[in-house]
């Protein structure tokens, strides 16, 4: 290992909100908690990113992955080392998989734009541990985070 190498851990956050708007809404705002708890702070272009990423998703997974009595599972991680986070959030339906609708015409959809424009990367997968998928995006935060 080098000088520049960190040696901080990966950081987690993980936790099962209610497939409604109201879970949508929280999981949004614990987000933003956490975030700012690892040196990502309230304001900053990187936190303002993060959340609105993390909101997208979640509410992506209440409209199109809502099964009655089935949560979403949402996780949150930072890897120091590489500055990058990483959201996923995970529901039931695995049979109705994200996509970019850019027609005008269309109901909703949008908000996967947003999510192409400001992650670095995202995708689904098939969702580990039981049925459904989990879409994913990852955000590499200049500078790093602490």
């Amino acid at each position: 290992m080098n000088s520049t190498e960190s040696l901080a851990p990966v950081r987690h956050f993980a936790m099962r909100f209610s497939s409604t708007p109201r879970g949508a809404r929280l999981a949004r705002r614990m987000c933003g908690e956490r975030l700012d708890a690892w040196g990502i702070p309230f304001g900053s272009e990187a936190h303002d990113v993060l959340t609105l990423v993390a909101a997208e998703l979640c509410a992506n997974a209440v409209r199109h992955g809502h099964i009655a009595g089935r949560d979403f599972h949402f996780l949150l991680s930072a890897d120091p080392a590489t500055g990058t986070v990483r959201i996923e959030v995970s529901d039931t339906r695995g049979e109705r998989l994200p996509q970019i609708r850019t027609s005008a015409s269309d109901d909703g959809g949008r908000g996967l734009l947003l999510v192409e424009a400001l992650a670095d990367r995202w995708g689904c997968t098939p969702r580990v541990g039981g049925p459904g998928k989990t879409v994913w995006a990852e955000c590499v935060v200049p500078g790093g985070n602490r």
